[in-house]
């Protein structure tokens, strides 16, 4: 899967960003991400004279020196010292991305893209936010179809999103679409059993389940008064076989309960982040021993078609054509 050069692109939460240099994969391609003043500046990880990992460095005076043979690089990647010269230093350079911070998430573009990036569904509202990291082997496409498939949480989170019960109602699911995103609204499913719905949610009114381009994928849940809980999920494929995330998880900022409500956000969802995480490795590894078998894509996976259409840069079927189904959950 590419990387569009000119899309922002979550990559770390800023907070795990401190005295020492971090390196990210963005598409197989390694970055080091350290602080510079202010700023949290980005380079390929990778000092132009020998090829050393600049990451396995230190930072003097927000600038980064390489580990071998001491070069530094400014925020710009513009090589400010070479120890032992007597003279000017050379116009030496390392390729540097753009960055930008929002709400504690770092993104970076290697391009220029236009705006600033989009974090998560409930910009601009009173929200309590609270961020989360993740990594798994997987695929970018499987990966979020597993955040946006409602019908695996009664078997991989059950308890948890779901009760114990094996009893289900009756959904409508309407799937729309258009250029560079589709999504799914549930209605009918009043209140589900699960312990973090039991505990942060309540009674709901819909589920909408949206992937956008370059790889978000995000899950609404309404309920009476509007927007009960929220998750966003920023995928990008790291490497081969590797999906790094950084999550939102979004609920709404009203009195005291909702406080107390968010000191679970983290804690539930990272059992879920497990659960799934470990589901996907097992998958992925399974899939290996028959690397010409396809998956079948069944008559529950309403989003998986648009997903890849989405990736592909072409235009989800359900955007001509928007399709209604019923289902049992």
């Amino acid at each position: 899967m590419s990387y569009s050069p000119d899309e922002w692109q979550a990559v770390a939460i800023a907070a795990t960003i401190g005295k020492t240099p971090r390196r990210i994969l963005l598409s197989g391609l390694p970055i080091v991400l350290f602080r510079s003043g202010t700023e949290i500046a980005a380079l390929h990880d990778r000092c132009p004279h020998r090829h050393v990992e600049l990451s396995k460095g230190k930072i003097e005076n927000g600038e980064i020196e390489c580990p071998y043979h001491g070069w530094r690089f400014n925020a710009a990647g513009v090589c400010t010292v070479v120890p032992g010269l007597a003279g000017a230093v050379p116009g030496y350079r390392v390729p540097r991305l753009r960055t930008v911070v929002k709400d504690g998430v770092v993104f970076v573009a290697r391009g220029e893209p236009e705006g600033e990036p989009y974090l998560h569904c409930a910009e601009g509202q009173k929200i309590i936010l609270k961020l989360v990291e993740s990594s798994t082997r997987s695929t970018l496409v499987d990966t979020a179809e597993n955040i946006l498939d409602a019908t695996h949480t009664h078997f991989t989170h059950k308890g948890l999103l779901r009760g114990l019960s094996n009893e289900r109602q009756r959904v409508r699911v309407d799937v729309s679409g258009g250029p560079g995103w589709v999504e799914a609204c549930y209605t009918g499913e009043e209140r589900q059993h699960g312990l973090i719905s039991r505990l942060l949610e309540g009674d709901r009114v819909k589920t909408i389940g949206r992937f956008r381009a370059p790889g978000i994928a995000e899950l609404e849940y309404w309920g009476p008064k509007g927007l009960a809980l929220a998750t966003t999920f920023h995928l990008r494929q790291a490497a081969e076989n590797q999906v790094d995330g950084i999550g939102c998880l979004i609920g709404p900022r009203g009195g005291l309960l909702d406080h107390l409500k968010s000191l679970a956000f983290r804690p539930m969802f990272r059992i879920a982040l497990e659960q799934d995480r470990r589901v996907l490795t097992s998958a992925s590894l399974n899939a290996a021993h028959w690397p010409e078998a396809a998956p079948i894509v069944g008559p529950l996976d309403f989003l998986r078609r648009s997903i890849e259409a989405i990736m592909a840069g072409a235009l989800p079927p359900v955007a001509e054509k928007p399709e209604t189904f019923y289902i049992e959950l």
